[in-house]
């Protein structure tokens, strides 16, 4: 026998400001971002194997201000991904009841906080 679903809407755009929903958003793109550096993470390993004078010239290229910016938002991405993680782990096997939003309050808190202190040790 086939359950009524009548009642139920198929894209319900309230859910979507939900607290929970911007977590799943966030920790997507950051796992697609980190994806997407992947190959350029083996292209720079790989340059080691091409000599010592290729080596020197990446790690030079990467002394540039806009490299470092960009080291500081890969930082805050794996921080966010992980916390996203652990969020799901949590609700996968933990007891979970009410609100989560301090939990992921608290996973933003730890991205500001990574955040800010990359920021100051690559500044320094």
């Amino acid at each position: 026998m086939r359950a009524d679903c009548s009642n139920v809407r198929r894209n319900d755009w309230r859910a979507r400001g939900n607290v929970g929903y911007i977590a799943f958003v966030v920790h997507r793109i950051s796992g697609v971002a980190l994806a997407l550096f992947l190959p350029l993470h083996f292209w720079a390993l790989g340059t080691s194997l091409q000599g010592a004078a290729t080596l020197d010239g990446f790690l030079r290229w990467t002394e540039m201000p806009l490299v470092k910016f960009a080291e500081w938002g890969l930082v805050i991405l794996l921080t966010a991904h992980a916390a996203g993680g652990v969020r799901l782990l949590v609700i996968e096997f933990g007891r979970w009841h009410g609100s989560r939003k301090r939990w992921i309050g608290a996973a933003l808190a730890a991205c500001i906080l990574v955040g800010v202190l990359l920021g100051a040790i690559l500044t320094a």
